[in-house]
């Protein structure tokens, strides 16, 4: 049973929703953040640069975590942002050339979180889990929301349907051609159907956003602790999210690139491979994998077909049949010496959503000696995993959609 709760958010008046959201703070060049924060004073890029306002940008930790604070304070003062009177959820939806998002943005419980209701498939780094910590704590808002994906619910999905008939409160599109749609739902009984929906929901998988979500926990457990009132009802003992049906979450995989072969010569790294793998050299064809347990491998100028010999191979738990699993346990650790995949130097990952071609132009430039392609992983490969209690390996998955910044905001 999932909780998921109505929430007052802070948000940009309707004519500015446009100007105010942001892509995630990340995703920007210096070139690129410079030019928005040069001709766009309404930007929330304002807010999470906050030395741009004294030509000052290599601000960093607990300072630059006030100042955020300080910014934010002025975008409300300035009327930029307002906060909803009634609390409610937050139907959005975003649509691509490709694809059509629709779910709704809510409050997610940090219990749910502990009592494994929301699920992670990925690692944290304890490092990062920290700064963002520490970051929540000192500007005392969300403002990306964590991805969080369900199985399709036929009762949510007919109060999505109901609202996304009338009139969005926000309707804009951004400069990658994307469209941004933002309903608000407080109606009481429209709130409390889908609180009962989500409370027919056993399990909420994480997406997108694992060490927002832990951090968000962390700092909770640590205000709680810290307050001898605490009740379990403070606004600290949620995160905000947003729900997507998983039939509507798009997983695209990441290629792997190889800086050496570890002292063999291509000849001999191929003799490597031919223990586990039957090799088909498909020379200059761009050949990608059509199975899984398929692999499409560049070397030396040529494309290769790699296909698992199953007899071979210990199928152990639904980890092991991972095909970024199986890459790493018999290529990259065992012959390539590569055993800190999140870290090790030697390896690089890029996700094949838009340029298939890249397993090619990077080893032909040289920086790279071979490089590795499959397919995407499943929606169900990743919740047998996760229901099993077991993490996938880094980049395994990319996944969208990649959530916006600041179209709504979620105070503690």
């Amino acid at each position: 049973m999932a909780i998921v709760k109505p929430f007052k958010a802070v948000r940009a008046k309707r004519d500015k929703a446009a100007l105010v959201s942001s892509k995630s703070y990340e995703v920007y060049t210096p070139e690129m953040l410079n030019s928005k924060l040069a001709f766009n004073p309404y930007t929330f890029l304002h807010v999470i640069n906050p030395g741009y306002k004294y030509h000052k940008q290599d601000i960093t930790g607990e300072l630059r975590f006030k100042l955020v604070h300080n910014r934010y304070l002025e975008f409300k003062e300035d009327e930029i942002f307002f906060q909803d009177e009634l609390p409610g959820f937050y139907i959005y939806q975003k649509i691509t050339a490709t694809n059509s998002f629709c779910g709704i943005i809510s409050a997610t419980s940090v219990e749910d979180y502990h009592n494994d209701v929301i699920k992670k498939h990925e690692g944290t780094l304890k490092e990062r889990e920290l700064l963002f910590e520490n970051y929540l704590k000192n500007t005392g808002f969300n403002a990306e929301p964590v991805l969080l994906t369900y199985p399709d619910n036929d009762d949510i999905s007919s109060i999505i349907k109901k609202y996304t008939k009338e009139r969005a409160e926000y309707e804009f599109s951004s400069t990658d051609k994307t469209s941004h749609l933002l309903w608000v739902v407080n109606d009481k009984k429209d709130v409390a159907k889908i609180e009962q929906g989500f409370k027919e929901v056993d399990t909420l998988y994480i997406a997108d956003g694992h060490h927002r979500s832990t951090s968000s926990c962390l700092l909770a457990d640590r205000l709680a602790k810290e307050n001898p009132n605490h009740t379990g009802k403070e606004a600290y003992n949620f995160f905000m999210s947003y729900l997507l049906p998983e039939s509507q979450l798009s997983i695209y995989e990441f290629n792997r690139f190889i800086k050496d072969l570890n002292g063999l010569t291509p000849h001999e790294f191929l003799i490597e491979l031919d223990t586990i793998f039957r090799i088909e050299n498909r020379k200059q064809e761009l050949y990608k994998p059509k199975e899984k347990h398929h692999f499409s491998m560049y070397l030396n100028g040529e494309f290769y077909a790699l296909y698992l010999r199953k007899s071979l191979y210990n199928f152990t738990d639904s980890l092991s049949r991972l095909d970024a699993q199986i890459l790493y346990t018999t290529v990259l650790k065992p012959i390539l010496g590569i055993e800190d995949i999140r870290n090790d130097s030697k390896i690089v990952y890029s996700q094949d959503k838009s340029d298939s071609l890249e397993l090619k132009t990077k080893v032909d430039s040289g920086e790279f000696k071979v490089s590795f392609g499959m397919l995407p992983t499943t929606i169900s490969e990743l919740k047998e995993i996760v229901d099993a209690g077991l993490l996938m390996p880094p980049k395994t998955t990319y996944i969208e959609p990649k959530l916006r910044s600041a179209l709504t905001i979620y105070e503690f």
